[in-house]
């Protein structure tokens, strides 16, 4: 079996960045916030101090164990966060950025794989991304989605995982989902790997090039950035797209954007994760959208069949944010999630059970099989 670790969106930039080892240029261009210190104190009215000059592990807590003791084979993370010391800011209401000084931060969870293909990459311009590109390559972790030319951001990322076989992994940014079109990356700019919409035409140029390059026996994963921040819709052309990357030869939808978790689908024995939620932010002490519980959040552990690509199981962890720390939530915490996810993932076919260590586990139907 394959073990994937799999989350949402990781902003590890503004507030975050503040308190790690090395705090970058604090001054922000957003219409509200000038001052990336602001959002730490805004967390801190919440929830009490947050210390300064942190270990690199600090924002992980709990996560952390969960990642080394659980055996995973590949992480994979979408990174709304440029690793850069520019100042050229585009014009937009928030920009994450992260000193690349920090880097340790996303070395020390072994993370593999960032998804970069989002709405938040090129936030301090071209010379950011740039800079973010170089900084994940130097540590040794791959960006997908995003490059310095289209070529570089459709590229697949790839690993031989032992005896198992070949993960291989696209990132795919869609307008939907915030990205402006001037970030498409084309022959002599750089960017992100763009969708302007989820047409069947899009869908067929994106699975021609999957066809092509897949080999038998490759577990292919795509994570995207799509649709809006709030509400659990699954809109049915999502869907059509979702699907559709699975006949063509996917094994694993990855999908974010969505502040919160959203509904999960199991097509054809595939996994689609159509909103993962935030995993880490400084949102805490942030009005509004309270129902949604966007403090909580979700590890998704993947077992693939290495010589099929289909799901064996999915076991999910349920944190808290707090203090930018991320803890095991409460029981209490656990059973929202485990009802939340029961009642959106009824029309898809699927719903979720808390097992005696606390974790989340996914059921589904296939064929006449009910599997665990």
């Amino acid at each position: 079996m394959i073990r994937l670790f799999l989350c949402g969106d990781v902003a590890i930039g503004r507030g975050i960045d503040q308190i790690l080892p090395h705090p970058g240029d604090p001054r922000l261009h957003e219409p509200v916030v000038r001052n990336a210190r602001r959002y730490v104190a805004l967390a801190e009215r919440l929830n009490g101090p947050i210390p300064r000059r942190v270990d690199s592990s600090y924002v992980w807590g709990d996560a952390l164990r969960e990642l080394r003791d659980r055996g995973v084979d590949l992480a994979i993370i979408n990174l709304e966060t440029g690793i850069t010391t520019s100042r050229q800011w585009e014009d937009k209401s928030i920009h994450y950025k992260m000193n690349p000084e920090n880097i340790g931060v996303l070395s020390q969870a072994g993370i593999d794989c960032c998804s970069l293909a989002n709405n938040h990459v090129i936030d301090w311009g071209r010379e950011g991304l740039r800079q973010t590109l170089d900084t994940l390559h130097e540590a040794g972790i791959a960006g997908v989605g995003a490059g310095n030319d289209i070529d570089e951001a459709r590229a697949a990322a790839t690993w031989n995982i032992g005896d198992s076989g070949r993960v291989v992994v696209y990132g795919l940014a869609a307008a939907s989902s915030g990205v402006p079109p001037s970030w498409a990356a084309t022959a002599s700019r750089s960017g992100v790997n763009f969708l302007a919409d989820l047409d069947l035409q899009t869908l067929e140029g994106v699975t021609a090039q999957i066809r092509t390059q897949r080999a038998a026996g490759d577990v292919v994963v795509v994570s995207i950035h799509w649709e809006g921040n709030w509400g659990y819709a699954i809109g049915d052309e999502q869907v059509r797209f979702a699907r559709g990357l699975i006949d063509a030869g996917v094994d694993v939808v990855h999908g974010h954007s969505s502040h919160h978790p959203k509904g999960i689908e199991v097509y054809r024995g595939r996994l689609i994760l159509y909103g993962c939620g935030d995993f880490l932010n400084d949102y805490e002490g942030i009005t509004g959208m309270s129902a949604y519980r966007g403090e909580l959040a979700l590890m998704y552990f993947a077992g693939i069949d290495p010589q099929d690509g289909a799901l064996l199981e999915l076991r999910m962890v349920p944190l808290r944010i707090a203090r930018f720390r991320l803890g095991r939530a409460s029981h209490e915490e656990t059973l929202w999630l485990r009802d939340l996810l029961t009642r959106e993932g009824k029309r898809l076919g699927t719903s979720v059970a808390v097992d005696l260590h606390g974790d989340l586990v996914l059921q589904w139907i296939s064929g006449s099989d009910a599997r665990r």
